[in-house]
C-alpha cells in the first residue's frame, strides 16, 4: 500500500476501532498511535517514489506541503488532547460514551482532511471537505450545553450554505469541461482539467470561481463569511479549536488554490487575484479591530485566525514567486503557532475554570511554564522577530510595497492594529497579580514547546531543502 493510501486507511480504520473501545486511556493511546502512524506515512512521501496521478488521488509538490503539515499538527493535537480530555472526564464534562464518539470523530476528521488534500477529483474533494466539516460540527457540540449546541448549529447552517455554493461552482466547472473532456469522470479530474482549461468557456469559469471563492471562503473564515468561526472556537473542545485554526481552514484554502491554478490556465478568464486580495485585506483589517472587543480568550484567538487567513489569502492573491512563497510560509507558521496557542489556552482555561480574559492574569507567577509558553505564542503570532511569522509577514509586506504601495499601506495598518491588541492582552495574561486557581498544571507542555521551537528555528534559519521545496510550489501556483 502506498503512503498516500496509508494516510487515508489508518485514520479510517482507527475511527472504527475507537468507536467501539471502552475506557479513556486505551482510546487516547490508540488515537495518538493512529495519528503517529498517519504522520509517518505522510513523511514517507518525501523519500518514496510518488504514485502516478489517478482519477481520484494525486500527490504533487503542492499537496505534500498540506498533507505533512496536516498530519503533524494532527499528531501533536492528539497528544494535547489526551491530557485535555482526561481532565474533562475527571470533572464530569464528558461521559465515556461521548469520549468514544470524540476519538472516533477525531480520526474521521483526519481522514476527511487528508482525502480532500490528496484528491485528484474535484467532486471527491468537495465530498471530503464536507465530511471533515460535519465531523467538526459534531465535536463542537459535544458538551451538549445550550451555547455549544447553538455554536454547532450556526456552524452547520453557515457551513452548509458555503458548501452549497462550492458545490454549485464545482458543477459549473464540470459543465465548462464536459464539451472538451467528455461526460463523466474525466471532466472532474483536476490534472486533466488544468491541462485542457485553455479550451474551456471563460464565462463559465468566471462564474464558477466566484461561487467557489465564496463557498470555500466560508470554510476559510474570510470576512464577511466568518460568523461561525468565533462561536465554534469558543464552545467546542480546545483540541478541536487547534485543529480548526491550524488545519481545516488550510484545507478549504487549498481547494481555492487548486481552482485558482485552473483559472490561470485559461488566459481569457477572470484574474482571481484581485478577488482574493480584496477578501484577504478585508478579513485582516476587520479582524484586527475586532480583537480589541473580545472578552473570551478563545474568541480572541479565533479572530486572530481570521486575521491570518486574510494575510495568507492576500499573499496568494498577489501571486508571483515571492508572494506565493510568503503565503506558503505564513500558512505553515500560522498553523504551528496558532495550534500551540490553543494548546496553552486549553490548559489555562481548565486551571482557571474560565475562558474570560479578565479572570486570566499573572500566569508568569502562578504557572510560569504555561504562562511563558503562551507569551511566546502570542509574540510569535503578533509578528515579533525572530519568529517565523515575522519572516513571512515581512516577505508579504515587501513584495506588496514593490508592486502596490497603497495596498501595502493598508496591509501594514491591519498588522499594526492587530499587534497592538495582542500586546495589550499579553501583558494581562502574563504579568500582574494572579487571579483564579493556582493549582499546578498536570498536562504535558511538550506539544506547545515543540511547535514554538519549530517556529523559532524557521525564523532564525530556513533549511535550503525547505526553501527549494517552497520555491517549487510557489512556481507551481503561478
Amino acid at each position: 500500500m502506498t503512503p498516500v493510501l496509508l494516510t487515508l486507511a489508518i485514520p479510517l480504520l482507527a475511527a472504527g476501532l475507537l468507536a467501539l473501545l471502552p475506557g479513556y486511556r486505551l482510546g487516547a493511546r490508540l488515537n495518538v498511535l493512529a495519528s503517529l502512524l498517519t504522520f509517518a506515512a505522510a513523511a514517507a512521501l518525501f523519500v518514496l517514489p510518488r504514485p502516478a496521478a489517478g482519477d481520484y488521488l494525486l500527490v504533487d509538490d503542492l499537496n505534500i506541503v498540506f498533507l505533512v503539515l496536516n498530519c503533524f499538527v494532527g499528531l501533536t493535537a492528539a497528544l494535547f488532547s489526551a491530557s485535555y480530555i482526561g481532565h474533562e472526564i475527571e470533572t464530569g464534562k464528558l461521559t465515556p460514551t461521548y469520549l468514544r464518539f470524540y476519538h472516533a470523530m477525531y480520526q474521521l476528521m483526519m481522514f476527511g482532511m487528508n482525502l480532500a488534500l490528496a484528491s485528484n477529483n474535484i467532486g471527491l474533494m468537495w465530498v471530503a471537505i464536507e465530511l471533515a466539516t460535519l465531523t467538526t460540527v459534531l465535536m463542537v457540540g459535544i458538551y451538549r450545553t445550550h451555547e455549544a449546541l447553538e455554536a454547532a448549529w450556526k456552524y452547520f447552517i453557515l457551513g452548509s450554505v458555503g458548501i452549497a455554493l462550492a458545490l454549485f461552482g464545482t458543477i459549473l466547472v464540470y459543465i465548462a469541461a464536459q464539451p472538451v473532456l467528455g461526460a463523466g469522470t474525466p471532466a472532474m479530474v483536476w490534472t486533466k482539467l488544468v491541462g485542457a482549461a485553455s479550451r474551456f468557456d471563460p464565462a463559465l469559469l468566471n462564474l464558477a470561481f466566484v461561487f467557489l471563492l465564496l463557498g470555500y471562503g466560508t470554510k476559510v473564515g474570510l470576512a464577511p463569511l466568518h460568523a461561525w468561526l468565533p462561536d465554534a472556537h469558543a464552545e467546542g473542545p480546545t483540541p478541536i479549536s487547534a485543529v480548526l485554526s491550524g488545519l481545516l481552514l488550510n484545507v478549504a484554502l487549498y481547494a481555492v488554490l487548486r481552482f485558482k491554478m485552473l483559472m490561470a490556465a485559461q488566459p481569457e478568464a477572470l484574474a482571481p487575484g484581485p478577488l482574493m486580495v480584496g477578501m484577504g485585506l478585508l478579513s485582516l483589517i476587520f479582524a484586527a479591530f475586532m480583537l480589541y472587543r473580545r472578552r473570551d480568550i478563545k474568541r480572541l484567538f479565533a479572530y486572530s485566525s481570521i486575521e491570518h487567513m486574510g494575510i495568507i489569502t492576500f499573499a496568494f492573491g498577489m501571486g508571483g514567486p515571492l508572494a506565493n512563497f510568503a503565503g506558503l510560509l505564513h500558512m505553515v507558521m500560522h498553523s504551528l503557532t496558532k495550534s500551540a496557542i490553543f494548546f496553552s489556552v486549553g490548559h489555562v482555561a481548565q486551571i482557571k475554570g474560565s475562558q474570560k480574559i479578565e479572570e486570566i492574569k499573572g500566569l508568569s507567577q502562578s504557572h510560569p511554564a504555561l504562562g511563558w509558553g503562551l507569551a511566546l505564542g502570542v509574540l510569535a503570532i503578533a509578528g515579533m522577530p525572530p519568529f517565523g511569522v515575522f519572516l513571512s509577514e515581512f516577505l508579504v509586506v515587501t513584495t506588496t510595497f514593490a508592486r502596490a504601495p497603497l495596498l501595502a499601506a493598508l496591509l501594514v495598518l491591519g498588522l499594526l492594529v492587530a499587534f497592538g491588541a495582542l500586546l495589550i492582552r499579553l501583558t494581562g495574561f502574563v504579568f500582574g497579580e494572579p487571579t483564579g486557581s493556582t493549582q499546578p498544571a498536570k498536562a504535558s507542555l511538550a506539544p506547545l514547546y515543540l511547535h514554538m521551537a519549530l517556529v523559532l528555528l524557521a525564523g532564525l534559519h530556513l533549511p535550503g531543502a525547505v526553501v527549494e521545496w517552497f520555491q517549487a510550489v510557489a512556481r507551481l501556483l503561478g
